[in-house]
């Protein structure tokens, strides 16, 4: 495939995710004060979209209550700085099993719930973007499965549609991206379809160029996507998502740092990233303009 460059590009800034890192650096947010204002400052420095995640306050462990998401949309409309919102429905999904020989009863830390519940902060909400993972995966190392069944994505896939917010298919192999290929087809996702290819993601795709473009050919030439990388290859991702003639994702769920050694904040990290793009000779796009593109709902 030749190069396609993007250019008119959209960054998303994922302020906060629900992995182990709120504990290795204090500038991933915990708290909705924290989650806003991270999000707030990522649209300042020239983010267009905000992926959400929230944590317990107290201990910045992932979480999926419905009043912190809450607080989080209400504290980012009253904000000044406008920013697409982008909640996850990633959440209830976490399978642990509890040994190699005694898989059963799993886990007590094993986080596993019906589509409606894992909808319901999107009900409550109403962000413009929800995502939705394609598939089920080995995450990471041990005994944790992420699990996404394919009736519990047509189920959820339904529901996004029904609800008017518009599904982000975040997709970790080719195999996922079949799958979301075959929802659309059954009508369960509708145009203009989104799609987030994660990168490096243990043990999904790897991060290198080649099994990248194997990703991008496979998405049809009529849907929008964004990349990323996770870890110590993040920011040179940017520069290859627009060559390849997508969209742009950063922020604290995928790297911690600026520069080695030295620990980031959203902004910093959306800062660095539209100088990439800037300097490629693409233009940044803003919420409004995204909102159009997707034919998103602002509520």
């Amino acid at each position: 495939m030749a190069l396609s460059m993007n250019r008119e590009v959209f960054i998303t800034c994922a302020v906060t995710g629900s992995g182990d890192t709120a504990a290795k650096s204090r500038n991933v947010p915990r708290s909705p004060k924290e989650i806003a204002a991270a999000a707030v400052e990522a649209a300042k420095a020239g983010a267009a979209v905000a992926h959400i995640h929230v944590r317990d306050p107290e201990t910045g462990a992932p979480s999926r209550r419905n009043d912190l998401y809450k607080e989080v949309a209400d504290r980012i409309r009253q904000a000044e700085t406008d920013i697409v919102l982008n909640f996850t429905a990633g959440m209830g999904g976490d399978l642990i099993f509890g040994s190699v020989e005694q898989p059963f009863p799993l886990s007590s830390a094993s986080d596993v719930v019906g589509a409606s519940e894992r909808f319901s902060h999107i009900v409550e909400c109403k962000p413009e973007i929800c995502t939705l993972d394609c598939g089920s995966m080995n995450f990471d190392l041990g005994d944790f499965i992420m699990a996404n069944t394919p009736s519990t994505l047509r189920a959820l896939a339904k529901m996004m549609t029904d609800f008017g917010v518009r599904p982000e298919i975040e997709v970790f192999d080719t195999g996922q991206l079949w799958l979301a290929k075959q929802l659309v087809q059954e009508g369960l996702i509708e145009n203009p379809v989104l799609v987030q290819l994660c990168m490096g993601v243990p043990w999904g795709a790897p991060n290198d160029l080649n099994t990248f473009m194997a990703m991008v050919n496979i998405v049809p030439p009529d849907w929008t996507f964004s990349a990323f990388s996770i870890g110590h290859h993040a920011m040179a991702y940017p520069a290859a998502a627009v060559l390849a003639g997508g969209n742009v994702r950063v922020g604290l769920e995928d790297n911690l740092y600026v520069a080695k050694g030295q620990f980031a904040t959203n902004g910093q990290l959306v800062e660095k990233a539209v100088n990439v793009v800037e300097n490629m000779g693409a233009r940044i796009i803003g919420p409004e303009e995204v909102r159009q593109k997707l034919k998103l709902t602002k509520r």
